[in-house]
């Protein structure tokens, strides 16, 4: 079952699957809002929200929740640093962190006889590039992954009350860091995000609103998506060699053919803002709406158009979009490279299932 469908059965939302159907609802922002994007889909009880208020966690909409004016401002500002030209730039070194990754894989697979992927090669890449990209100490790699894997499941799974306490401590935890981090960036000389954002004028608990997600987008969505492509690789299933990935040109059309079929973000919350119409049919202020962005096209479809969906459309599409199909597909070349001839040692892993995320907990290979 997808996760949207499962997830359909247990939330109060209109699920819409049609690409078409879900492309015009991201682009009427003023009829179908963002501001539920956020929102955690199991509500936070008492004693969670009180951890939350004690690490003064606060989360304003800034970016990815944001439908007022502000927006476009603040998003030209945050796209300065994912520009084409800065991306491009960023390619060399984005392959030496891969190969460097590959090849201790290639170590721990010789000695041992058998290496997990997500560990050795898909975790820690897209955390250095973000870091490094924004002009950010690259720092607490494993803290920030925990954090981030906690926090998806805090803001976008079903926790019972137990398991939501011990998230909102991890959330309060990296809130913490954080703050810290946007304290000490924005005091900097040097150019980065959260500095720009403070001249920009945002607040430092707007900074950190926009920080909180996008540290945790910006890296562990292309972990997810890579391990992902890596899995499908190894199994066999997807109509690639995984020698074959070796080529620069298969790896981008094998991460393509992912981001098409079950991309690490494979739907989107928006809410209707005022009474309208869509598809001839009405559609009531508040009603909460599923948008399926991966899985509905058809597997031979070509072309842009088969996978734009999974990094969303309009005026809140990724901005990260060229930066994480690029990095998952160096990740999965270099990886092939340094692994060849390998097999799946474990068809039956665990997955990561939220609402709005997805992806193989360990990617096992041998020879």
């Amino acid at each position: 079952m997808s996760a949207a469908s499962a997830s359909a059965r247990t939330c109060p939302y209109m699920v819409l699957r049609d690409p078409a159907a879900v492309r015009e609802v991201l682009h009427r922002p003023d009829d179908f809002s963002p501001a539920n994007a956020l929102i955690a889909v199991t509500p936070l009880s008492g004693p969670s929200l009180r951890v939350l208020q004690r690490a003064r966690f606060a989360l304003p909409p800034v970016l990815a929740s944001n439908h007022t004016d502000s927006h476009a401002g603040i998003r030209k500002v945050v796209a300065g640093f994912f520009t084409p030209a800065t991306v491009g730039a960023f390619e060399s070194r984005i392959r030496g962190i891969a190969r460097d990754a590959a090849t201790t894989a290639a170590g721990l697979l010789k000695a041992d006889g058998r290496v997990d992927l997500v560990h050795a090669v898909a975790a820690h890449p897209p955390a250095i590039v973000m870091l490094e990209l924004l002009g950010l100490p690259v720092r607490d790699l494993p803290k920030l992954k925990a954090w981030s894997l906690d926090s998806l499941e805090l803001f976008w799974g079903w926790p019972d009350s137990e398991r939501q306490l011990e998230l909102a401590h991890s959330a309060a935890e990296f809130y913490g860091w954080l703050r810290d981090l946007v304290l000490e960036a924005v005091a900097s000389p040097g150019r980065n995000l959260f500095g720009s954002l403070a001249e920009h004028g945002l607040s430092t608990p707007e900074i950190c609103s926009l920080g909180y997600f996008l540290l945790i987008a910006g890296q562990e969505t292309t972990t997810q998506l890579i391990s992902t492509a890596l899995f499908r690789l190894a199994e066999g299933s997807v109509g690639f060699a995984w020698d074959d990935a070796a080529s620069g040109s298969t790896a981008r059309d094998l991460i393509r053919h992912v981001l098409a079929t079950e991309s690490s973000v494979p739907t989107w919350r928006r809410i209707a803002a005022r009474d309208t119409t869509f598809d001839g049919g009405h559609i009531p202020a508040g009603a909460e709406i599923l948008l399926e962005l991966t899985g509905n096209h058809s597997v031979s479809e070509q072309g842009p158009t088969s996978y734009g969906l999974a990094f969303g459309s309009g005026i809140h599409r990724c901005l990260g979009a060229k930066l994480a199909e690029l990095e998952a597909a160096v990740v999965v070349q270099e990886t092939a490279a340094a692994l060849q001839g390998v097999r799946l040692a474990d068809p039956s892993p665990e997955w990561l299932r939220l609402l709005s995320f997805q992806a193989p907990r360990t990617v096992s290979v041998g020879f």
